[in-house]
């Protein structure tokens, strides 16, 4: 669970979800760890992104991995999905942003 403070400043970044192309809304969004809290993975913003619930499943489910670079998340797909795993990331929130 994401303290009110950091689930806050991963709004500000990241502005909905920020699974590329989703356009839902931050309040709609749940707060996921990058790397999993069952894999030691801090609750910090550098650790923290919003997801809707659809993507936040398809995450665990096909097993995207997600980097922040620069404060931006970074999504790359699994294998079977890309096999270059080319990083993605959503330009509807925040499209200033490169």
């Amino acid at each position: 669970i994401f303290p009110p403070h950091i689930r806050k400043a991963i709004t500000a970044r990241d502005g909905g979800c920020a699974f590329p192309d989703c356009t839902i809304p931050a309040p709609w969004c749940e707060a996921h760890h990058t790397t999993y809290w069952s894999h030691g993975g801090t609750t910090s913003t550098h650790n923290g992104t919003l997801l809707c619930s659809h993507h936040h499943h398809l995450i665990h489910k096909e097993q995207w991995r997600i980097d922040i670079t620069t404060g931006v998340p970074w999504f790359i797909p699994p294998p079977h999905l890309d096999p270059q795993q080319t990083p993605r990331r959503n330009h509807h929130h925040t499209p200033q942003r490169t």
